[in-house]
């Protein structure tokens, strides 16, 4: 075999062996989960709600907002005095890698009076309601599954009214609203306390919710 003939041979394997490993690269890169992916939950006061998530690992920023109406910008003026179809929600980027959906889901319904239809603890209308807002067939089967799930783990043997919406928009509320856990501790701890929230989540789960206030 002349020297051309197998420098081409060579030459040959090595270029099918990078596009079989640039391939399988490819492949690998694709079939991977995101490394950033968003939730929205809306469980009575955002304030409260995003204390519940922060601190979390996987969790990558916690917004207050609202969601779930079909007006567009709407203000926490005209939401809190029930003037849109929004309520109160919170969206949560997360990276896939390091925490599941089905986690969040799982924080979720233990911050959460979910027997409760008129709104959250304390907080009564319809923008105070929950609701979980999913983004595809997959995360509202998952969604599904554990509300199950928590149905069965319930103190509070009531039907389950927490909304399953599929998700349309999220519209971050003010700023003054965001962290406001660190920017106002005292009036955070004082809402929370006065709402009775973690008295009823003891009360109808048996364990004190995570908080980062």
């Amino acid at each position: 075999m002349s020297r051309k003939r197998r420098f081409g041979m060579v030459a040959l394997a090595a270029i099918t062996q990078l596009t079989v490993f640039g391939a399988s690269n490819l492949f690998a890169a694709e079939s991977a989960p995101a490394a950033r992916a968003q939730a929205t939950f809306a469980g009575g006061c955002f304030w409260c709600m995003e204390t519940a998530y922060e601190g979390i690992p996987g969790v990558l920023a916690v917004t207050s907002g609202f969601s779930g109406g079909p007006e567009k910008n709407p203000t926490y003026h005209d939401v809190s005095a029930g003037r849109t179809g929004h309520m109160e929600s919170v969206q949560v980027d997360y990276d896939p890698r390091r925490i599941s959906y089905s986690r969040l889901l799982t924080i979720y319904w233990h911050n959460i009076d979910p027997t409760q239809g008129d709104g959250q603890f304390c907080d009564h209308g319809k923008q105070y309601r929950s609701a979980v807002f999913y983004r595809n067939a997959e995360e509202r089967r998952l969604v599904q599954a554990s509300e199950r799930a928590a149905a069965a783990q319930i103190r509070i043997k009531k039907p389950f009214v927490t909304r399953i919406l599929p998700f349309t928009a999220f519209y971050p509320a003010e700023e003054y609203h965001q962290d406001y856990y660190k920017k106002n501790p005292a009036n955070y701890h004082s809402y929370r306390a006065g709402c009775g929230r973690d008295r009823r989540l003891m009360e109808i789960w048996g364990v004190a919710p995570h908080t980062a206030g």
